[in-house]
């Protein structure tokens, strides 16, 4: 995910821009925008919308063709665009669906918005509201009328004070008033009903009545108040103020009802551009959900074709014969990693089996040119060492004795080649005779074991590491795979020694490691020697090829022979600095 988001961060960021310019839009034409509600401002903001939606489009489409050739095979380009396609279809068709259901919803609605029953409600619910606290209002001015008219017929205020006071009291009280002053024209307070409080009332209000016997209406909508003053003409310079409170919040409900009512005008007089901004929002979001829907399908395709592909290219090289292909490890489904996995476990199997039968033919093969050679080359011998003991005792004594000596060093010569021709022909023999091998259940690791006793002791400078704390028991031919160890370590070894004779200082290893998998054991032998080097490997296990000046080529032979009558394989690897005999015994 936060790769997806590193590499799509610019889409990203068009996107975000784009749908913020839409919800800006959509609440201009609203009127609920910190942008002023004017033709200019809608077009300015059309306009970019329409831009930035164009290089949203262009970026997708860009990015989907970039992705399409980077992640699409072109032996599976049939098979990934069309699941591609079905997969950006089943995402479009519902999309579209539902965008066209929600616009007609939303356009449904926003007519039933403008019906003329709610057009009337709303104007009426309005109308009373404003009647009612005009009401209110209204009633301050006659109340004030009648105060003035009771204070002016009544006492006076100069004849008693106290009679005066009480009169104001029983006026406020009577006509439900909240506050009642008389107050002269500098605004200063000459006497207040009882329980009230005086606020200084606007010169602008003192001096409209001061040439005026009407009353003044005072609204106040943020203290929620109404007010009036009268002048008094009985009295030199004294007005009557009285103030009243309306219900508690109506201000505030007219206010609100004001403006609910020019919101509801607002979104009549832009229920086209409302809609033309909640179509754009909604392409913004679709056209996202798609590019994410696509670029999921192309992933997700990708790493199965791709898959599919590589066992494809890997079963038609098998079929050309090629045993060594390989299907890539790559990152997909647990089941295709494990059909993957599976595939290339089958080409081994089917490599170590091939070469298995390989080997067994050639070991055959070989085996029979062994018997006849030994055959061959064996009858003569008896008849050549027969002639030499008749040389030797006919004409010993006729020889004189400055060519005696001569005489017996070529008879002995000829005695040296023939005990080693015999000795060629006793490893044909026993070449040509391996005996079968009697399964019984032994430890490989007791093997490894005495066989690095028996050989360390060859030169001691080599470091042994072998992990010997787990036995390893199997069925096999004790004798046979001791032969087999034996043969192997002492290559290694003799390695060691020659590469000590031409490099003065380096550290002389074998690593030995038995491991137990699922369908076979492994025997490795790494030695830290000169390697291969040169060789072709699938050479040495050929009989009478040898790298020894006094080899005779059949000591791998053998040991290959070994291992294959043990249903093994042995491979043998060179190493930067080494070589490494891999054993496989399947079980």
């Amino acid at each position: 995910m936060i790769e997806f988001i590193k590499r799509n961060i610019f889409i990203l960021i068009i996107f975000f821009t784009t749908l913020l310019l839409g919800f800006i839009t959509f609440f201009t034409f609203l009127d609920k925008s910190f942008i002023n509600l004017n033709q200019q401002n809608l077009k300015t903001l059309l306009y970019t919308n329409v831009v930035f939606l164009v290089i949203f489009f262009i970026l997708i489409f860009k990015e989907i063709s970039n992705s399409i050739k980077a992640n699409i095979n072109v032996k599976g380009s049939v098979a990934n665009r069309k699941y591609i396609v079905f997969f950006s279809l089943f995402t479009l068709i519902p999309s579209i669906l539902i965008s066209v259901f929600s616009l007609f919803i939303f356009s449904f609605a926003l007519d039933k918005y403008f019906d003329q029953k709610i057009t009337t409600a709303v104007n009426n619910s309005y109308q009373l509201a404003r009647d009612y606290v005009n009401e209110k209002r209204n009633k301050i001015e006659s109340d004030i009328i009648l105060v003035a008219f009771d204070l002016n017929k009544n006492i006076k205020l100069s004849e008693n004070n106290i009679a005066f006071q009480k009169y104001l009291n029983n006026q406020r009280v009577i006509r439900n008033l909240d506050q009642l002053h008389l107050i002269n024209s500098k605004k200063e307070l000459i006497m207040t009903a009882e329980g009230t409080e005086y606020i200084p009332i606007d010169d602008r209000a003192v001096k409209m009545v001061l040439n005026d016997d009407r009353p003044l209406k005072i609204i106040n909508a943020f203290e929620n108040y109404s007010g009036a003053i009268i002048k008094l003409p009985q009295y030199k310079d004294l007005f009557l103020y009285v103030v009243r409170y309306l219900d508690e919040d109506i201000s505030k409900y007219l206010q609100e009802s004001e403006e609910a009512v020019n919101f509801y005008y607002t979104v009549e007089d832009q229920s086209t551009g409302i809609k033309i901004s909640f179509v754009l929002i909604y392409v913004i979001l679709v056209t996202l959900l798609l590019f994410l829907s696509i670029t999921i399908a192309i992933r997700f395709s990708s790493r199965f074709f791709v898959s599919i592909n590589n066992l494809i290219t890997a079963s038609e090289q098998i079929g050309r014969g090629d045993l060594n292909t390989k299907v890539p490890d790559i990152k997909t489904d647990i089941e295709m990693e494990k059909l993957i996995a599976n595939f290339n476990s089958m080409i081994t199997k089917l490599k170590d089996q091939q070469e298995k039968l390989l080997n067994a033919e050639r070991m055959e093969a070989w085996e029979t040119i062994a018997r006849k050679l030994a055959h061959e080359i064996k009858n003569p011998l008896t008849p050549i060492q027969l002639t030499i003991d008749n040389l030797r005792s006919k004409y010993s004594n006729d020889i004189k004795n400055e060519n005696k000596e001569k005489f017996e060093i070529n008879l002995k010569t000829i005695n040296n080649q023939i005990n080693q021709i015999e000795n060629l022909v006793n490893e044909f023999s026993d070449f040509a005779r391996m005996p079968k091998p009697i399964y019984k259940t032994n430890d490989l690791k007791t093997v490894i074991l005495l066989n690095i006793e028996l050989l360390k002791k060859l030169d001691r400078s080599i470091n042994f590491n072998f992990d010997s704390q787990k036995s390893f028991r199997f069925k096999f031919d004790y004798e046979q795979i001791n032969r087999v160890c034996f043969n192997l370590i002492k290559n290694s070894i003799e390695s060691l020694k020659e590469k000590g004779q031409k490099t003065a200082k380096f550290i002389k290893n074998i690593d030995i490691e038995i491991l137990d998998h699922i369908d076979y054991i492994s025997l490795t032998i790494t030695d830290t020697g000169l390697g291969f080097k040169n060789i072709n490997t699938s050479e040495l296990i050929k009989p009478y090829f040898t790298t020894k000046a006094d080899g005779t080529g059949l000591g791998l032979s053998i040991v290959s022979k070994i291992i294959n009558d043990h249903n093994g394989i042995i491979s043998f690897t060179n190493l930067n600095n080494g070589a490494k005999v891999e054993i496989k015994f399947y079980k």
